[in-house]
């Protein structure tokens, strides 16, 4: 099955496949959504912090820092209406504050966009990137909406190589069915930020099943 060929499309694709399935989500994805609190607990959100995650589903993610860490604030971005109706409600129940809205992430041009002024500490996808058709401009949109000083983190599903050859084959057909396509490019995208101010450290996630990508502020030497 291939991806829709344009951005109507696959709005109107994603509230079709969620408006099935969004009051299950969570715990149909359980078991293979493997790595999110890991890539969670690395952000390592401050008092204070400006957090942004860039298709946030069900708001799972930002529930779970938000109890973690009350004092920062949270905002969610998602296309499709359907899982922002489900997030809204889990919002308005866990009586945190998140706050959400409908873009579509390569269509955020600054932070101004969502009322932030000047850039957000922590910016991540889990699991989404791999699920959008225009990923570079989902990548540019998350480095425009973050501060120099901040970091970008990345959990998604890999290349699959530690596993058998036919589970790797099959998961990847399956995967490719509902519209999650891993791009090899991601890695070398992230790679051209590196530099003297950033790092870039990517980890395998259970015999990369997923990789975690996390690109930071570089830590200045130590003075001798």
């Amino acid at each position: 099955m291939s991806q829709p060929a344009d951005a109507s499309s696959h709005i109107a694709f994603l509230d079709r496949y969620y408006g099935r399935q969004r009051r299950a989500y969570d715990l149909t994805r359980r078991l293979f959504l493997l790595g999110r609190e890991r890539m969670l607990r690395n952000l390592a959100i401050q008092p204070g912090e400006r957090v942004l995650e860039l298709g946030c589903g069900t708001a799972r993610n930002l529930l779970w820092l938000a109890k973690r860490e009350a004092a920062a604030t949270y905002h969610g971005v998602d296309a499709s209406r359907e899982m922002l109706t489900t997030a809204a409600d889990r919002v308005r129940s866990s009586n945190v504050d998140v706050i959400l809205s409908q873009h579509r992430a390569e269509s955020l041009t600054s932070p101004g966009m969502l009322g932030v002024s000047q850039g957000f500490d922590a910016v991540f996808f889990s699991y989404s990137l791999s699920m959008m058709p225009d990923w570079r401009g989902a990548l540019a949109a998350a480095m425009s909406c973050l501060r120099p000083s901040g970091r970008l983190a990345i959990v998604d599903f890999w290349d699959m190589a530690g596993w058998p050859k036919w589970i790797a084959e099959w998961t990847r057909r399956r995967l490719h069915a509902h519209h999650v396509h891993f791009d090899a490019g991601v890695h070398d995208w992230l790679r051209e930020l590196q530099g003297p101010t950033r790092q870039l450290h990517i980890a395998p996630v259970a015999r990369r099943w997923a990789y975690l990508a996390t690109l930071q502020p570089a830590t200045p030497p130590r003075s001798e």
